[in-house]
């Protein structure tokens, strides 16, 4: 990913997710983002998701794939998302918290990946680097570059994509099927 963050836009980053987790877990309303205390890179639009883990296991992710909002504001919200409003998971309590470590993924720009079919798919996408966005009308589903370190299998992989998006597990194999793929620069607690 070219123009990386500093270590100090990092550390920032993860403070704000970590402070905004607080919040939100405790039922306090996060206050305006001060933004004479951003460093001024993160107050471009960026896209991120913020992932959750407890013991090493998934405890909540979220997040968004076009770049909206400022950077920083994008990780607070997705920062307290994650713990509240990820479907998967209950809501976190803040009996966890302690237990909670905070990951947080900046996105490239998603890209059309052309191909003709099934089989050229497979080969051009590139486990462990491309976190991939499948469509089909208005429905859609994601999965960061990390999911490939516990299902490298590029068809699992796919296949598995599409049961998240509800459809099944061979739709990707479908010519009404968009796929996109995209970067991540990450960075943990």
């Amino acid at each position: 990913m070219e123009d990386n963050l500093s270590s100090e836009e990092k550390i920032y980053l993860l403070g704000l997710a970590r402070e905004s987790l607080e919040l939100g877990v405790r039922g306090v309303t996060l206050p305006e983002l001060d933004i004479n205390s951003v460093p001024p890179r993160l107050l471009k639009p960026g896209a991120t998701f913020v992932t959750l883990t407890k013991n090493g296991e998934l405890r909540g992710c979220i997040g968004s794939l076009e770049a909206i909002r400022p950077l920083a504001e994008d990780v607070r919200l997705h920062a307290v998302a994650a713990a509240l409003e990820d479907y998967r998971f209950p809501p976190v309590h803040a009996n966890e918290m302690r237990q909670i470590l905070i990951e947080i993924s900046r996105l490239t720009a998603p890209r059309s990946v052309k191909y003709r079919d099934p089989d050229e798919l497979l080969k051009l996408l590139r486990p462990g680097l491309d976190g991939v966005v499948i469509q089909r009308g208005i429905q859609r589903a994601t999965f960061l570059p990390q999911v490939w370190e516990k299902v490298p299998d590029v068809e699992i992989f796919l296949a598995m994509l599409c049961r998240k998006m509800g459809m099944s597990s061979n739709c990707w194999r479908s010519t009404d099927v968009k796929i996109s793929t995209y970067r991540v620069e990450k960075f943990c607690e």
